[in-house]
């Protein structure tokens, strides 16, 4: 059932990164992908990875080595777009932020476990909304901004890794550690609720092959997915003027 809500999740991003082509790469006019709708949806997908993230990852046996080679495809992705695509270049991408949020609930596992995991991810959401705004100077949630952060906490791209970036950053994907980490962290404490209760049994049904599949390979489909979008794209647009 995981592997299905993944591979369910990974045909809506697909679906996604082509609107995002078309309209900002092809320059496609598609007035609707400019509305809080077309938000809505890319935050319905990037919402779903990260909980599902955090949830599988007690299961992994390793989660230093799954998390360096999630952290390695971010960081190749990363320096790919700023060789060959730098207006539109991704620095601190999902899959940099993915790794990264593995490596530290791996590293930080034995005080993780001491924690209850009711509270644990009470407390991890809640810090999640109060931290969604960081990224944009201000404490709280979407169009809640109570407090307006010290600008000296944004310095460089370090600071932007964490959840800071300087004046003038930009990047056409960016997830950083803060606040991403404590919705990653929503999704670890639920795993042991969820898998202590009698909801486990769903997560054992098998829901369509086909999504289980992309569910598996989500990883390599993820790396693969925009060169090939982009290439159909780059065909069918030279097809469209050549007609």
């Amino acid at each position: 059932m995981l592997d299905a809500l993944r591979g369910c999740c990974l045909v809506s991003m697909i679906l996604y990164h082509t609107a995002w082509d078309c309209v900002y790469i092809f320059g496609v006019n598609l007035p609707w992908f400019r509305t809080e709708y077309a938000y809505l949806w890319q935050q319905s997908i990037c919402w779903t990875f990260i909980l599902l993230a955090g949830f599988c990852a007690p299961f992994s046996k390793s989660g230093y080595k799954r998390g360096g080679i999630v952290f390695f495809w971010g960081a190749v992705i990363m320096l790919a777009t700023c060789l060959f695509m730098p207006d539109n270049k991704v620095l601190f991408g999902i899959l940099t932020l993915l790794g990264s949020c593995m490596l530290l609930t791996s590293l930080l596992k034995r005080f993780l476990s001491k924690l209850p995991a009711l509270p644990g991810m009470l407390a991890s959401f809640l810090l999640f909304i109060l931290l969604r705004n960081v990224n944009n100077g201000y404490l709280g949630f979407e169009r809640w901004k109570p407090v307006k952060l010290p600008v000296c906490l944004y310095r460089n791209y370090f600071t932007a890794f964490l959840g800071f970036p300087v004046a003038g950053f930009s990047s056409s994907d960016y997830f950083a550690v803060i606040p991403w980490l404590f919705l990653f962290l929503t999704g670890y404490f639920a795993h042991f609720i969820i898998m202590k209760s009698r909801a486990a049994e769903v997560l054992k049904k098998r829901t369509g092959r086909a999504l289980i599949w992309m569910g598996q390979n989500s990883l390599f489909l993820y790396v693969l997915h925009q060169p090939v979008v982009y290439s159909v794209l780059f065909a069918a647009s030279k097809l469209i003027k050549a007609s």
